[in-house]
């Protein structure tokens, strides 16, 4: 156990022998960290969280109480290899959030990359792939092997199927069950997920340039009408636009998928 001398802990705290704390960290009371996980620097566990598995968690990262990170997959093929979660750096994980390490057959980690918010009672469940800057928001559920890119928001008690891929800066409504790999940048929204359109709002805020919009909104209507499959209109878009935001989606659909496409009016 390597714990630093300028970490805080709580008495009734427990931290299992071989776990490593960080410098600076703070453990509220009733907490527990197991004997494989690393904590590095500024990280603060609230009262009641959990911390177990092999489990890594980068710097300023902020747990809260009854989370429970690292717990073994939710998948009946687990027979108990040995498996991981990564959690990069200055991640909110609100209260009841649970994060589950992966599994042999899908990678066997679990990954969140930098400044994300997971809001109270959502799950990540195993081999899920999580960028930077997501926010999942209450009671949403991530199934298996999922990979979400950055800047993504999926919004309360929606559903992503496993498998699915969600692109670069596209927004899931409330309550929507996503069954199908979404563009970069786009709206999905009803109980039974529809592309809707395109995520202008956050497109706007992140401070996209007018042109770049245009292309987008340009872009989609291509996707929505035209000859052929929608991979065929997909990639016309890509050798008529010069906008990268354009090209991102022709990357993102003609990468390597589990799914099909949610496509405009499907």
């Amino acid at each position: 156990m390597s714990i630093d001398p300028s970490a805080n802990i709580h008495a009734s705290a427990v931290i299992e022998q071989g776990a490593v704390i960080g410098e600076g960290c703070e453990i509220g009371a009733f907490c527990f960290v197991g004997a494989d996980v690393k904590m590095g620097a500024l990280c603060v566990l609230m009262n009641h969280a959990v911390v177990k598995g092999q489990t890594t968690l980068g710097e300023e990262n902020t747990i809260f109480s009854f989370a429970v990170v690292g717990e073994i997959p939710q998948d009946k093929k687990f027979g108990g290899e040995i498996t991981r979660l990564v959690i990069g750096a200055r991640n909110r994980i609100r209260e009841h959030v649970t994060v589950n390490t992966g599994t042999e057959g899908g990678g066997s980690l679990t990954k969140i990359g930098d400044d994300c918010l997971l809001m109270a009672g959502c799950h990540i469940a195993h081999d899920v792939i999580l960028a930077n800057n997501v926010i999942v928001v209450n009671s949403a559920a991530v199934a298996g092997h999922c990979i979400i890119e950055d800047d993504v928001i999926i919004g309360g008690l929606a559903g992503i199927h496993q498998f699915v891929r969600i692109g670069k800066g596209a927004i899931i409504g409330a309550v929507t069950m996503v069954t199908n790999d979404v563009i970069p940048y786009g709206l999905v929204q009803a109980p039974r997920g529809q592309l809707d359109g395109l995520n202008l709002v956050g497109l706007k805020r992140r401070g996209v340039e007018r042109s770049d919009i245009m292309a987008l909104r340009a872009a989609f209507q291509m996707m929505a009408q035209g000859d052929g499959t929608f991979q065929d209109r997909v990639k016309r878009m890509g050798e008529d636009s010069d906008s990268r935001y354009v090209h991102h989606i022709v990357e993102f659909v003609t990468g390597v998928t589990d799914r099909s496409f949610l496509t405009p009016g499907g």
